[in-house]
């Protein structure tokens, strides 16, 4: 995040979807009444964020969630000398339904939560402003924020007839396609599925979501790789990973442990 000097200062990002994203401090007011026609959905990471929403104060503080419902009048502005950093994300109510088809739009009342499900979901699309997420990877993140908000509010999983054939078609592709970047539509095409019938269909049957499971067939490889002798940024590139840097952090998401570590370790072993 960029320092702060009192000054208010903002970093705007728009990506695919129509997802847009900002960063920004602000040391005393910051926005007036307004309302969005999208959700938006955000974490304080400095301070505390102050606003008016349906008729009420509230303080948003570091580990909290804002959950702004469409059409929602609110302002903004500091709620202590320090200012406030923070990070906002737009959703259209569109790209929600396609997860809960004809489902009424979830609603987070009082326009903050405190629910690790909502939290950890609401960080992964936000976590990582600085670098954008890949297509399934972004595919995820909102497939689990949606749920997240739906299950938060109150409302039932839903639930769908489950296709094992685009499942098993899509975990194909994945497999002949580990060394380029595969996007949603590409899986979804090659399925004969629409991406989120897919994501609730290859979760079921293989227990993790595909961006998931492509990650940790190429982690596979550099485990390979590495064994073979390959340096960190070889076994890197061969597993299909764009630089070092995007490997290792998800070798430690998912093993607890550098790859360097874990490459000294086995060369004690072999």
């Amino acid at each position: 995040m960029k320092p702060n000097h009192g000054r208010d200062w903002m970093v705007h990002s728009k990506g695919s979807d129509n997802i847009e994203a900002i960063e920004a401090y602000f040391a005393g007011h910051a926005y007036d009444l307004h309302r969005h026609d999208t959700y938006a959905i955000g974490q304080t990471f400095a301070g505390v964020q102050s606003f008016r929403y349906r008729g009420a104060r509230r303080d948003n503080l570091p580990g909290s969630v804002m959950v702004l419902h469409p059409d929602e009048l609110h302002d903004g502005h500091a709620g202590s000398e320090q200012g406030f950093l923070y990070r906002m994300v737009y959703i259209e109510p569109a790209l929600i339904q396609q997860v809960l088809p004809g489902q009424s739009l979830p609603f987070i009342p009082g326009g903050i939560s405190q629910d690790s499900r909502l939290i950890n979901a609401t960080h992964a699309l936000l976590g990582t402003f600085d670098s954008p997420l890949e297509s399934l990877e972004k595919a995820d993140a909102l497939y689990d924020l949606a749920l997240a908000l739906n299950a938060v509010s109150g409302a039932a999983t839903p639930c769908g007839a489950l296709d094992y054939a685009a499942a098993e078609r899509a975990r194909e592709f994945i497999h002949h396609n580990l060394d380029r970047a595969v996007t949603v539509e590409q899986l979804s095409a090659h399925a004969n599925r629409d991406r989120w019938g897919l994501s609730r269909d290859f979760r079921q049957v293989f227990g993790t979501s595909p961006h998931r499971y492509l990650i940790m067939r190429r982690l596979d490889r550099v485990k390979q790789a590495l064994i073979g002798g390959q340096t960190l940024v070889e076994a890197s590139l061969t597993a299909g990973f764009y630089d070092q840097s995007h490997m290792s952090r998800h070798f430690i998401q998912a093993f607890g442990l550098s790859a360097n570590r874990w490459k000294k370790m086995i060369s004690q072993t072999i």
